[in-house]
């Protein structure tokens, strides 16, 4: 592989915003009335803002109007926007700015390719948006992943053909969105829960833009 570029999912590969997310769903289910696990938070991973409260308000077996569910996503947004304006700087997850960093003095042209609409305020939060040649959030893309959308557009962004792209996913439709665009991909996580990635990592901690080389070269 002649590989140009590096494409970044947002939520559980650069910061943990995952558990704020999870926060602002369970206050609205547990004012909906029913319980809403940790365990049910995965599903949500890597999917749209109204695709998540329909898997929520499936969850509570919960039906309501379009309209009240419209709503409820504000609502839910709003808390978790909250949150992340008070997060700390020092939130990114361990190891991935010096990766960012690394990559982009080696010339790779780095691109952010997230469902969330609040993509550029975690990024200035964190003081990391600079690092980035192309930022694709839920604000320019209509389709939710495993839809290629968002990785296809960083892509064109950068100017690079997809099949010069890596893609950083922690989250199963977010692999499955790189593989259809025809994109190798670096799982976050375990390989239980990211089986179809090309390769799986735990962290960005204690990996190397060398160890990337190393994966990529193979």
């Amino acid at each position: 592989m002649k590989i140009k570029a590096l494409i970044f999912d947002l939520d559980g590969v650069i910061v943990d915003t995952a558990k704020y997310h999870y926060l602002a769903w369970k206050e609205l289910a547990d004012e909906l009335g029913f319980f809403f696990s940790k365990t049910d938070n995965e599903k949500l991973k890597g999917v749209s803002r109204m695709r998540s409260l329909d898997i929520l308000l499936e969850v509570g077996k919960v039906e309501l109007e379009y309209d009240v569910k419209l709503q409820l996503a504000a609502k839910k947004n709003e808390r978790y926007v909250g949150m992340v304006k008070k997060m700390p700087a020092d939130e990114i997850l361990p190891g991935v700015l010096s990766v960012l960093k690394a990559a982009k003095e080696k010339g790779y042209k780095i691109a952010l390719g997230s469902a969330s609409k609040n993509a550029m305020t975690i990024l200035n939060q964190i003081n990391i948006s600079d690092l980035f040649d192309a930022i694709i959030d839920g604000n320019k893309v209509s389709n939710a992943k495993p839809d290629p959308e968002v990785f296809l557009m960083g892509a064109n962004e950068l100017n690079v053909k997809p099949q010069n792209c890596v893609v950083f996913e922690d989250a199963a439709a977010g692999v499955e969105a790189a593989h259809n665009g025809k994109m190798f991909c670096i799982g976050i996580g375990t390989k239980e829960n990211l089986a179809e990635a090309d390769i799986v990592i735990p962290s960005f901690e204690n990996f190397t833009i060398n160890d990337f080389e190393k994966i990529i070269s193979r």
